[in-house]
């Protein structure tokens, strides 16, 4: 069993709190004041070219101190599926926006790669973290050689015993509350709740775990060091932040959103993830058996969430958001870490 100062000393941060790297939603702004404030800082790579991390992280160097976390996605690309079913359940939706079909298709979400092995190579971050599982072993090796902590997510205990036998140095809990995309990777989507998740991984793997999911005050937060947690990764919360970058139909939807807004869809990419319910979710359901897979799915929404969101419109967003989303509070990125750091370290005293 691993606890705080285990963390601690493994990370070198003031307090046991990763701010959620959150891909498209949060950059180096946010990383920056959760690094001042004594956390881990996070920036995700899945939506950014090599270059453009290389570049980011030495702004991020240049403006704060501290341990330094980048986040990379391990899907598979498979064959490119047929996406007529999907186009014609989308069709309505253009009908009604004015909108023509859209002819070509926009980037899609890349996995982790070579190029951006290079990059990590270049930036020598404390830590990177895996989403869908670990990289094939020639990379995951790479990113070993840099000296650089390597932590993954776990939705459950058999992925969470898998990873720390590949050599993690760390394991994120990922519970059934978290916002953004569900990390499951060995056997599908079996979501767990994070009072059950975070005591069975502790008890199942000997390195820090850190708890995700539904944690957005103080009370949360000593819940699961409580439960074994060495640290706690917020995303929801600093979301709420003015250094986040949610767009504003999406940062309206958090300032009043409860927590039965927040659901599985698989419309926004083709994978399993939650948010906030708009008029999409509610027009073809959270979930819809026409979706390609992840992250095919997003290709045919771009024109539609581009054209919404001029507007100041969500109806076709991926409005990400955990079930903590109405314990969040409107603070500066600061204020929240040391607010839920000094709360962990308190519960941490106490035991």
């Amino acid at each position: 069993m691993q606890g705080v100062c285990a963390f601690l000393d493994l990370s070198g941060a003031r307090l046991p709190v990763i701010q959620a790297p959150m891909a498209g939603f949060a950059g180096a702004e946010l990383a920056i004041a959760a690094l001042g404030a004594g956390a881990v800082g996070s920036l995700a790579c899945a939506t950014l070219s090599p270059d453009a991390v290389i570049e980011t992280v030495a702004t991020i160097r240049a403006a704060a101190a501290g341990p330094l976390n980048l986040n990379v996605f391990c899907h598979r690309l498979g064959p490119v599926p047929d996406s007529a079913a999907w186009e014609a359940q989308l069709a309505p939706c253009y009908v009604a926006e004015d909108l023509p079909r859209p002819t070509t298709a926009p980037p899609l979400r890349r996995p982790f790669d070579a190029a951006m092995a290079e990059a990590i190579e270049a930036a020598r971050p404390e830590f990177v973290s895996f989403h869908f599982g670990l990289p094939e072993p020639a990379l995951l090796d790479r990113v070993r050689a840099t000296g650089a902590r390597l932590i993954s997510n776990a939705t459950t205990v058999a992925e969470a015993r898998f990873l720390a036998d590949k050599g993690c140095d760390a394991i994120i809990a990922q519970g059934f509350e978290a916002g953004g995309h569900a990390g499951h990777f060995l056997d599908g989507h079996k979501p767990v709740g994070l009072i059950a998740l975070v005591p069975q991984i502790v008890d199942a793997v000997d390195v820090p775990v850190i708890a995700a999911g539904g944690i957005a005050d103080e009370r949360g937060v000593r819940a699961a060091i409580a439960l074994g947690a060495g640290a706690v990764q917020v995303g929801t919360a600093f979301l709420r932040t003015p250094e986040a970058s949610p767009s504003a139909p999406h940062r309206a939807a958090l300032d009043r959103a409860s927590a039965d807004d927040s659901v599985f869809t698989n419309l926004f990419s083709g994978g399993l993830a939650r948010g906030l319910r708009n008029r999409l979710i509610e027009a073809i359901g959270p979930v819809n058996a026409a979706a390609p897979p992840f992250p095919y799915a997003g290709a045919a929404l771009a024109p539609l969430r581009a054209h919404a969101e001029s507007e100041g419109r969500g109806d076709y967003s991926p409005l990400w958001a955990g079930q903590g989303v109405a314990l969040a509070r409107s603070e500066p990125a600061a204020a929240l870490t040391r607010r839920l750091g000094l709360a962990a370290l308190a519960i941490e005293e106490l035991a």
